[in-house]
């Protein structure tokens, strides 16, 4: 590790608020499927699931203090994902 790298300390509140928020997301996840919402339900927790994942790699794995390269290679592992996701979609609808 060279020495220009910086080192970065979060603060035990910040991740308390992203547990927070994980638990929160998580409990909206598993209550929606109590809702009727017939073929938005599985479009609904994958959001939810979309948004939790980004908050454990933007905080718990440190993205936000990585290089900005680390974080477009994540951003095209997701676009890839949604990009897989709208064709199984369209590929669904057309059934």
């Amino acid at each position: 590790m060279s020495s220009e790298e910086k080192h970065h300390i979060v603060s035990y509140k910040t991740y308390l608020f992203i547990l927070l928020g994980l638990i929160t997301l998580t409990l909206l996840s598993v209550g929606i499927t109590n809702i009727e919402l017939r073929e938005y339900t599985v479009a609904a927790a994958l959001i939810f699931a979309a948004i939790k994942s980004y908050f454990v790699l933007y905080y718990f794995m440190h993205l936000k203090y990585d290089k900005p390269l680390y974080r477009r290679m994540a951003m095209f592992v997701f676009l890839l994902f949604f990009a897989v996701l709208f064709v199984t979609f369209i590929d669904y609808v057309n059934r």
